[in-house]
C-alpha cells in the first residue's frame, strides 16, 4: 500500500508483538488484513488507566485506526471485534511461532488478505481445539504451507521438478527452489521421500506418522533456506520444550 500520509479506520488486524516505546507508549507490530503488517506508536499506553492498556493483546481479533506517514504510524484507535478463547499452555507457543513467522517473511506494508483470514481461521482452531489433540501439526503444517505461496515460493509435491505427475511407488528427493526430484541420491539436509508421502502432504493427509514426521522436517528445512540463517526464537524454545 502507499506509503504517503493517510487515515485509515476500521481496520481488522491481529497483534503481533509490543514493546515499550519511551516512558509511557507502546511500539506494535501488527497484521493487519487490507495494509498487511504495520508498525504503529500506541502513544500513552503504558499508562495504568489507558484504554488501550487492556485491547492490545495478542490472538485477539481487533479493530484499528491509524494515521500518519513513515515507518512508523500513530494508533488512533483500537477495539476488539469480539472475545476469543484465550491460547493457553503449549498452543500459545504456537501462536507465538505463527507470529514470528509472519514478522520475519512478510514486509511491511504488503497486503495478504487470504493469508490474513487464514491466519485468523488457524488462531480460532487452536484455540477451541482439545489439549492434547493431533491437529495442531495439521494446522501448522497448512499454515506454513499457505505462507511460503503467498510469498511466491508454492509447495509443489504432486508434480516433479519437470511438471510430471508424481509417481506414488517412486523415490524422491525435495530441493528449495527446485521441487522434487525422482531417483537421485540425496545430499546431507536434502528430504528423501516416496511419492505416496508427498502426495499425502500435498492433500494435507497426517494420518501417518511418518508422513507427518517428513511434512515437520521438510516445512522446517524451507523456512530455514527462506529465513536466510535467522533462527526462530519460537523453536529455540520448543527445542527445550517439544517439537512442533
Amino acid at each position: 500500500m502507499t506509503s504517503g500520509k493517510q487515515r485509515v479506520d476500521g481496520q481488522p488486524a491481529f497483534l503481533l508483538q509490543a514493546h515499550p516505546y519511551r516512558e509511557t507508549s507502546l511500539v506494535v507490530d501488527v497484521f493487519s488484513r487490507d495494509y498487511g503488517r504495520i508498525g504503529l506508536v500506541a502513544r500513552g499506553a503504558k499508562r495504568p488507566r489507558a484504554a488501550l492498556r487492556g485491547v492490545l493483546v495478542e490472538f485477539q481479533p481487533l479493530e484499528l485506526g491509524w494515521f500518519g506517514q513513515g515507518e512508523l504510524r500513530t494508533l488512533a484507535r483500537a477495539e476488539w471485534q469480539r472475545a476469543w478463547p484465550m491460547l493457553a499452555g503449549p498452543r500459545l507457543l504456537l501462536g507465538y511461532y505463527l507470529n514470528e513467522l509472519l514478522q520475519r517473511l512478510l514486509a511491511r506494508e504488503d497486503a495478504h488478505p487470504a493469508l490474513f483470514d487464514l491466519y485468523a481461521d488457524t488462531l480460532q482452531k487452536l484455540a477451541l481445539a482439545p489439549r492434547d489433540d493431533q491437529r495442531h501439526e495439521a494446522l501448522l503444517r497448512g499454515f506454513e504451507k499457505a505462507l511460503l505461496r503467498e510469498l511466491g515460493y508454492g509447495l509443489t509435491l504432486d508434480a516433479d521438478a519437470h511438471g510430471e505427475a508424481v509417481d506414488a511407488g517412486a523415490s524422491y528427493v525435495y530441493r528449495a527452489e527446485q521441487g522434487l526430484l525422482e531417483g537421485e541420491g540425496g545430499s546431507d539436509g536434502e528430504l528423501l521421500l516416496s511419492g505416496a508421502q508427498a502426495l499425502a502432504i500435498q492433500a494435507d493427509d497426517y494420518t501417518d506418522p511418518q508422513v507427518a514426521r517428513l511434512a515437520k522436517s521438510l516445512m522446517r528445512s524451507l523456512l530455514a533456506h527462506y529465513l536466510q540463517g535467522q533462527e526462530l526464537r519460537t523453536r529455540r524454545v520448543f527445542i527445550e520444550l517439544q517439537d512442533i
